[in-house]
This record gives C-alpha cells, structure tokens and sequence, in this order.
C-alpha cells in the first residue's frame, strides 16, 4: 500500500448509494452474480461486456464494449462514479489474447478514469499474481510478486497501473486477488483460496465505500481454515467474512487424492503454474 498523500474525497455510502457505477465483464460468471447483489449500491447499474448480455431491466444500462477500443471504453466510463472491473481474459490463455482485453483493456479504463474524473476503481486481480508461491508458504501484500503464466502477468500489471494512477493523479484503487469464486469449493486447493459470492459482494462494498484506500491490495477469501494468505495490511477496509469452505469439507475429501507431483497440490496457483507455452 501506498505511503500517505493527499486525495481528493472518496464516495461515500452512508445510505445513500452511488449515481452510477459500471461493472465490466458483466455476462461473465461473477458478473453475473455481481449484476444482481451490487444493485443495492447504485442508482444505476451499468453493465458492461464484449459478449451479449440479458437486456436491461429498471435502474440498469447494458453497453457492449471491447476494452481493446479505447474510445469505446472512454464512452462507456463517462458519467460514472466508480467503477469494479471485472472485464477481460479471465483464464490462462496466450499472450496475444490475454493484451488485447487484460493489457490494453486496463490501460483503457485507467485513462477514462482520469480523464472523466472516477476516483474509485475496485479491480479484480487474482492470486495468479503470487500463483508460484508454495501451498506450504504464508504471504501477505508485501510478498514479491511471483504470477504462474500470461494471465497473472496480466493482473500483476494492472496492480501496477492502479499504484501508477494513485501515485500519480490520486485515483484510489482497492485490488482483490480473489481466490476462487464459486458456489462452493471444487478441490483441496479450493478449500484454502474459497470465497464465497456473499463474501464477495461484501468485500466489494467494503471497496466501494471505505474512505482514503489509496492503492489497496487485499486477498479475497472467505473465513477458511489454513489460509495462505494475511490481510493484516488490508485491515482498514473492516472486511469481516462470514463464510467458510469447511461445511464442504467432507464432499472434498472424498475426491481422490492429487498426487505429489501435481502443481495442484505444490503451488497456490494450482494448474495454472503448468498451462502452456502456447502456439508451439
């Protein structure tokens, strides 16, 4: 996190929500789910995604955007008060197809956001950031960054361009690593890296309306036993999960084992250490 400076005023909850907030990736799988649970937060919702979405109901705007286009995202931020990005490549995949929307994309939204004045961004980063460090590990936000392949480089830098555009123009930024977002944990790994939707739109909330965040890096996981990850240097944000992957611990357990040898069971990345090289 970055060190103290001065900065313009944060949005403010306090029962009343925001005018407009933009979530990006909006037909993605936690867009969808975001579509729904962060209405309570809003005037307006405006969805946005490369991929058709459900057309709009009351007090939402739908708006098919490729984040490669940069004047199709300068329109798309104009008139928004804060902005939770989710859109982009969100798994691994070649080098050229994760610039296009997670590269570029990135660089697009943080420009609109300076030059239409959004002083808050919550950005989906992920833990493929730190994917190469060991499951045996116990890291925190300070940890080097260690990302298993082009996509958590790709979250690497957009964790960069959010502490660039603090630093330089003001404009705060909480990044989520999010763990693994999914109705319950699929596999062993899953039960330390869990976070559930209901965690996930509270953390969200959390970096919406918690004042002076400046450039915040946070780990999204539930309340999970043998995590790998501190949030210590989150702590002002007050996010308190109130979920927990052991109610599916018995179901998992009952999966057979990984092998030794597996990068899912060696590396807090999983599978995505060993996806790749692409286009041999």
């Amino acid at each position: 996190m970055n060190e103290d400076k001065t900065i313009p005023s944060a949005p403010s909850f306090a029962g009343k929500p925001l005018n407009k907030l933009l979530l990006t990736g909006a037909a993605g799988g936690l867009g969808r789910v975001l579509r729904e649970s962060l209405k309570p937060f809003t005037t307006t919702l405006r969805l946005s995604d490369i991929a058709a979405m459900a057309p709009a109901t009351a007090h939402e705007e739908t708006v098919v955007c490729d984040l490669a286009n940069k004047a199709a995202v300068h329109a798309l931020v104009d008139g928004c008060d804060a902005i939770v990005h989710l859109g982009g490549v969100s798994v691994e995949r070649s080098f050229e197809e994760v610039l296009e929307g997670n590269i570029k994309g990135v660089f697009h939204i943080y420009e609109a956001v300076r030059r239409h004045g959004v002083k808050r961004v919550v950005f989906a980063s992920s833990n493929h950031v730190i994917g190469f460090y060991k499951q045996t590990e116990h890291i925190d936000a300070s940890a080097p960054k260690r990302p298993d392949g082009y996509y958590g480089l790709s979250k690497s830098f957009g964790e960069d361009m959010a502490s660039f555009y603090f630093d330089r123009y003001g404009i705060e930024t909480v990044s989520i690593r999010i763990g693994s977002s999914f109705p319950e944990p699929l596999n062993r790994r899953m039960m330390h890296s869990w976070l559930s939707y209901r965690d996930l739109t509270t953390l969200i909330e959390k970096c919406l309306f918690t004042p002076n965040v400046k450039h915040t890096i946070v780990y999204g996981m539930s309340d999970n036993q043998g995590v790998w990850w501190d949030n210590s240097a989150a702590a002002h944000l007050g996010f308190a999960p109130q979920d927990s992957s052991e109610p599916f611990r018995a179901q998992v357990e009952a999966q057979p084992s990984v092998a030794a040898n597996d990068p899912n069971a060696i590396y807090q990345g999983g599978g995505f250490t060993a996806q790749g090289p692409f286009g041999d």
